[in-house]
């Protein structure tokens, strides 16, 4: 009897573990029905899709988890301006990843052609390339959307920096329907700098806003099971030291001439660097460079061992690197190997005894957002006003607008796995209106806003 009841406890403590563990908890579950939205080319006004946004169901065993989705964001996609033709689909997914990822001591993985990851709203993160590379023998670029014989696959081309035309607003593009991001999910009109100009004519956000002043969320597992974070960690390893910008260890290479990789080893030659083919055009353009006793600097996989937010006893961890202007930094994400054994994967169907997965049924938004961290802008307004979450909404925010008197003017939602909403002022009078932010009937924050035209 004693020894059933010591095993009983046992395996109690280890559901309560597995309960808590990210990899299960951490995803955005759609409960509501939300489904995602597309912009066209030529058209500013959003088209309601029918596929529900986000993950659909989570489930989990003593060793894995399991992530239902359709691949769809909550937050619009679309238009992609490069003339592909392809829209976000459906992709009914299950994805599996294991609740213990281990180290790989062996040969290391190369980061591959598709999924390498999935972010916490069920979209997929590709690596850096786009199936493009250099032919010494035809002078051109060939393979991916390319028509015509393929590259020689030694200089590969980077995505992020070939294919930025056809990203929209959240730096994402479909490949064959599957909607992807290569790099940080944020909205190109949310960095410091802005490259793309896709966000005036098609308003969207992202996954997710750029904190500077505060622990980047986790936003996804890559497929070797480890976490992936945003821009912002602890400077130090061992959560000390403030927040800081988590930096990439590689950097462009000072050549002129593409004749050998940066290890020296003699290869097939690609293109000089020139203004069609700029430093950086090909992923065989950078150099990791250790930056030794530095340790916001990551290692050759774009991670490190530290503690985070959800591993306060720390845990290996990817990071989703940009530049001083919050420009994407390559490898962006993970890469370009695996640190861990890659073990996850898509699957066809679950095919072991399985929980499923649900959200403790009182939860509200303010458990991952505080006050600050909805913002109202600008202030004073004229034409629009954008109200926005700088973190993970996990559910969807109510906004509405009122004026002095008390009149409710507006309303909207900021939607879980999203960031942004908008009200038109265009047709209000000037002074003073109230905001009011509320999750499942609690007030979560109210702001006074000036209209000023």
């Amino acid at each position: 009897m004693k020894k059933l009841t010591i095993a009983f406890l046992l395996l109690q403590s280890i559901v309560a573990y597995t309960q808590t563990n990210p990899a299960i908890t951490s995803w955005i579950i759609n409960t509501d029905g939300t489904t995602g939205s597309h912009y066209v080319s030529g058209n500013p006004t959003l088209i309601q899709d029918t596929d529900s946004a986000n993950v659909q169901n989570v489930y989990y065993s003593s060793n894995w988890v399991y992530v239902r989705t359709k691949g769809v964001p909550s937050y619009p996609t679309g238009p992609f301006l490069d003339g592909n033709p392809s829209i976000t689909t459906n992709q009914n997914a299950i994805f599996k990843f294991p609740l213990t990822p281990q180290q790989n001591t062996g040969t290391l993985t190369a980061t591959n052609m598709g999924n390498i990851g999935v972010f916490i709203n069920g979209v997929a993160l590709f690596d850096y390339r786009d199936g493009v590379s250099w032919n010494n023998n035809t002078g051109a670029e060939g393979g991916g959307p390319i028509p015509g014989p393929p590259g020689q696959g030694i200089w590969n081309r980077d995505a992020v920096v070939a294919e930025r035309e056809g990203f929209d607003c959240s730096k994402g593009h479909p490949a064959q329907g599957n909607y992807h991001h290569h790099q940080n999910p944020s909205a190109f009109n949310l960095d410091q700098v802005v490259l793309s100009t896709i966000c005036n004519a098609y308003d969207a956000e992202g996954l997710y806003v750029i904190n500077p002043n505060e622990h980047s969320p986790l936003i996804g597992f890559a497929y070797d099971g480890y976490p992936i974070y945003g821009a912002y960690g602890y400077m130090n390893a061992d959560g000390t030291g403030g927040i800081t910008r988590i930096k990439s260890s590689y950097q462009l290479r000072n050549i002129t001439e593409r004749t050998h990789l940066a290890d020296g080893t003699d290869v097939t030659d690609g293109p000089d660097v020139n203004a069609t083919y700029p430093l950086g055009h090909y992923r065989e353009d950078y150099e990791f460079v250790a930056h030794l006793g530095e340790a916001d600097f990551l290692d050759e996989h774009n991670g490190r061992f530290c503690v985070t937010p959800e591993y306060p006893d720390g845990i290996y961890a990817y990071f989703c690197t940009v530049d001083e202007n919050w420009n994407s930094a390559y490898p962006y994400a993970v890469g370009p190997t695996f640190y861990g054994t890659k073990v996850a994967a898509k699957v066809p169907a679950i095919s072991e005894s399985v929980t499923a997965y649900n959200a403790t049924p009182d939860f509200v938004a303010t458990d991952f957002l505080t006050s600050s961290e909805l913002v109202v802008y600008p202030n004073p307004a004229s034409d629009i006003i954008a109200v926005q979450a700088n973190g993970i909404v996990r559910e969807n925010i109510d906004v509405r607008l009122f004026d002095t008197s008390g009149k409710l003017i507006a309303q909207t939602s900021i939607l879980k796995g999203s960031t942004i909403a908008w009200f038109d002022t265009s047709i209000l009078y000037n002074g003073n209106y109230l905001i009011e932010f509320s999750s499942k009937g609690k007030l979560l924050s109210t702001q006074t806003v000036i209209v000023s035209k």
